[in-house]
């Protein structure tokens, strides 16, 4: 008598949830975004455009869900927390990945091992502005000014450890020159300040300064950014300028939970990085302010991982700490 095996029929129906997604039926419920800070700023209004693209392309809804508060500490949390599934993913940012490991103590997540790198979304150019009645026109000669009068050139920031001031200890330190920071709540009273002429310099991403920088009411300096930002083409980099090899800018890049099933990380990274690199898509990104970065799971891993590493040399040097 012939012996057929049963093994084939027994396999399927012992499938795990996980294992059933990971070969095709993901998603078959909404998928929600984790953004670390409340509507309006930059990684939300980024992650809307792509999440709303996303809802077109996938058979289920892709929603944004808010969640302000504690230099973004508790939505990092959440996010590394959330079932591994593939349903709840986290926008991280140039702060809460980059920067938060090393000034915040007893941070309730591990950014380099909670979190699958999906892709990088948007970097966000950063850039050093000034007051019209400000002398100096150039980044050399900001430095020269710095030089000449060590700890007494103030520059406005958007918070201690924000991207912003974390980028300016950077150019401090690449460049010799002893700056006063002045910190402020947010870009926005900073930037009121530097309008009314009170302080004199900032640091500020492009975003929040291009409408002033447009009608004259400010003027750019030098980007942070490795290249020229394509929304500032005549303005030179930092690297160029004074500090050969330097970057630093805001980003927002788009995680799971560590554990998420490889296929459906795949899934992700290919639709998100094929809505990234849509024309349209990039034209509205630069209209925003920023620059589409679509990017493999390992780049964008590497990129983190670089990122954290840059931001602990610098909170060191500068003894950079914030308290929580």
């Amino acid at each position: 008598m012939r012996h057929v095996s049963r093994r084939p029929l027994l396999a399927a129906p012992f499938l795990s949830p996980l294992a059933a997604r990971a070969q095709g039926a993901w998603p078959d419920k909404p998928v929600r975004i984790i953004v670390p800070f409340p509507p309006g700023q930059a990684a939300d209004i980024f992650t809307r455009v792509y999440a709303d693209l996303l809802s077109q392309r996938w058979p289920q809804r892709v929603v944004v869900e808010n969640r302000g508060g504690g230099a973004g500490a508790p939505a990092l949390e959440a996010g590394a927390r959330a079932a591994p599934d593939g349903y709840t993913l986290t926008a991280g940012t140039s702060g809460t990945l980059g920067v938060n490991p090393s000034v915040l103590p007893n941070l309730p997540y591990d950014a380099e091992k909670d979190f699958a790198f999906i892709t990088n979304v948007v970097v966000l150019p950063l850039l050093i502005v000034a007051h019209p009645s400000f002398p100096a026109d150039t980044a050399e000669q900001v430095v020269a000014m710095a030089k000449a009068a060590p700890g007494g050139l103030d520059l406005a920031t958007a918070g201690p450890a924000t991207s912003q001031h974390m980028a300016a200890e950077l150019f401090a330190h690449r460049t010799g020159a002893r700056l006063n920071m002045v910190h402020y709540r947010g870009s926005g009273p900073a930037m009121t300040d530097l309008l009314a002429g009170n302080v004199k310099l900032m640091m500020d991403s492009y975003a929040s300064a291009r409408a002033h920088i447009a009608a004259g009411r400010l003027k750019a300096i030098a980007v942070t950014t490795e290249q020229r930002a394509p929304q500032l083409p005549e303005v030179p980099t930092i690297a160029e300028a004074v500090a050969p090899g330097y970057r630093a800018y805001g980003w927002t890049g788009l995680n799971a939970p560590a554990a998420t099933p490889p296929a459906i990380l795949a899934r992700i990274n290919a639709d998100v990085t094929a809505i990234l690199r849509e024309p349209a898509v990039a034209a509205r990104f630069i209209e925003l302010g920023g620059a589409a970065v679509p990017s493999t799971q390992q780049a964008y891993g590497d990129f983190v991982r670089s990122e954290i590493a840059q931001w602990r040399e610098v909170a060191r040097i500068a003894h950079v700490r914030l308290e929580g």
